[in-house]
């Protein structure tokens, strides 16, 4: 394994991180895909045998019982300050904008009952898992900068955002004296890069660390043409993301396949191989102990530039697809309306 700086913190963290996404108890949730604790267990124990420190989950996995699972695994199998631990935190709800609960008050509600999930005092690091568009900016990042004053967190980073709102809430943070975000946490793959018109370029520059997710579409990019699996399925959420883009996305797995029987490897090793020269750590779901397995073997595998030439050629811009499409403001009223093809932005 090999390991690097979290952008501007201090943390050491592997070049893989563990996605939780797919721990937790089946049905407490929206993914019916998901394994038990007994195999979370084996997958993390199997995970940090490998080198892997770095572990990302979030209080909307399966109910809370993602970060419960880790928790205690973690407990089990490794000590606290060997670990990075990374969970994310939802925007309020509308019961909470209705009785008035600020996005201070909500950040330290939901941080602590991250806490009693993974049995820890603290998180290493802690998400912003979407914009939330009905919370002024500056009460979220006064939040999350009481939360690192607190000791409850680390550093702070954030998920599924536009580059100018990242930009935005850093400088924020610099006028006022907060925590900035040190990581990202996109959706970037070999058959999804969009985040690379604006966000690389910013994270570049400010030394924020992109810690992409959906790193494998969901399985896509370690399946040849025809395979299959229960996830790729049963995930109607990634059937969302790729389904509109098969045939063109498909030039580009059959691709990761040629290089894949040239060098002998998996195509997981491929796709996270090319993933690796673009990013800080991508997070990569497991759900069986092959996946953590391939994954790590992929931080050994160097393409040349003629392979990474052949993988990136044949892309095409996509559509905002996902949480970036869904979670917009209702610009209905707007004098302007942003837009990449049909998708509102």
């Amino acid at each position: 394994m090999e390991y690097t700086k979290l952008g501007n913190s201090d943390l050491n963290v592997s070049r893989i991180c563990m996605g939780c996404m797919g721990f937790g108890e089946a049905g407490n949730g929206q993914h019916s895909w998901t394994v038990d604790e007994e195999h979370s267990r084996e997958i993390i124990k199997r995970g940090l045998e490998l080198g892997v420190n770095f572990f990302d989950t979030a209080i909307a996995y399966q109910s809370g019982t993602s970060e419960q699972y880790l928790g205690r695994a973690i407990r089990d199998f490794a000590r606290r300050d060997e670990v990075v631990i990374g969970t994310k935190f939802l925007p309020r709800t509308n019961d909470e904008i209705e009785t008035g609960i600020t996005g201070q008050r909500h950040i330290e509600k939901m941080l602590d009952k991250s806490l009693e999930n993974l049995g820890t005092d603290y998180v290493d690091l802690y998400i912003y898992h979407m914009w939330d568009y009905n919370t002024p900016l500056y009460d979220i990042m006064e939040g999350l900068n009481n939360a690192v004053k607190s000791g409850k967190a680390r550093y702070i980073g954030i998920s599924n955002c536009f580059a100018y709102q990242l930009s935005k809430a850093n400088a924020l943070a610099e006028k006022e004296g907060f925590h900035k975000f040190v990581s990202v946490q996109g959706h970037y793959n070999l058959i999804f890069r969009e985040e690379e018109r604006e966000m690389a370029r910013l994270c570049h520059e400010d030394n924020i660390a992109m810690t992409p997710y959906s790193a494998l579409a969901g399985g896509r990019l370690s399946k040849r043409p025809g395979e299959t699996s229960k996830r790729m399925q049963e995930d109607s959420y990634a059937h969302l993301k790729y389904d509109a883009t098969a045939e063109q996305d498909g030039i580009i797995i059959r691709r990761v396949a040629e290089l894949a029987g040239k060098y002998g490897v998996s195509m997981t090793e491929i796709s996270l191989a090319w993933l690796l020269t673009k990013v800080t750590a991508p997070v990569v779901g497991a759900t069986k102990l092959q996946h953590i397995e391939d994954a790590v073997k992929a931080v050994r595998l160097t393409l040349t530039a003629d392979d990474l030439a052949f993988l990136e050629e044949p892309y095409v811009p996509h559509n905002l697809v996902g949480v970036m499409a869904q979670n917009t403001p209702d610009t209905s009223k707007d004098k302007h309306v942003w837009s990449t093809g049909s998708q509102k932005i």
